[in-house]
């Protein structure tokens, strides 16, 4: 048996979906129908930010927030509306992407280079902080 290595898959898959450049996703959140999902775990975006005005899913939970027929549904997700993914550099959200389209999204895409991309091309960026823990 032989596994698929990782970066070939993400590569693979980056060659069937839009892949957005900083500039592109400013473009398109600008004009106010695209939504900008952060799938980046929790303790990633409390060490190093967050794009402002993105809407938090964790990579773990993405099929099941973006499911309207779960109680863990997450009214951010439109199956008509403009989605774009991010992750810290762009394999997760690659992959998320994918997943969304087998789901039945038909526009979605993702910010290739992630929030790294973001930070590296000066764009803001705003602080998260930890939820209470009860």
């Amino acid at each position: 048996m032989t596994i698929k290595k990782t970066l070939d898959l993400v590569g693979q898959v980056k060659q069937q979906i839009d892949n957005l450049t900083v500039e592109q996703v400013k473009q398109e959140l600008a004009g106010g129908d695209a939504i900008l999902i952060d799938i980046r775990d929790l303790e990633e975006r409390v060490q190093n930010g967050a794009i402002p005005g993105s809407e938090h899913v964790s990579r773990g939970m993405l099929e099941f927030a973006a499911d309207p027929t779960l109680p863990y549904y997450r009214d951010c997700f439109r199956p008509d509306g403009r989605t774009i993914l991010h992750c810290a550099s762009g394999g997760r959200s690659a992959l998320a992407v994918k997943t969304l389209k087998e789901m039945g999204y038909l526009n979605v895409a993702h910010l290739d280079g992630g929030f790294k991309a973001w930070k590296e091309a000066g764009e803001p960026m705003q602080p998260v902080s930890e939820p209470a823990r009860a």
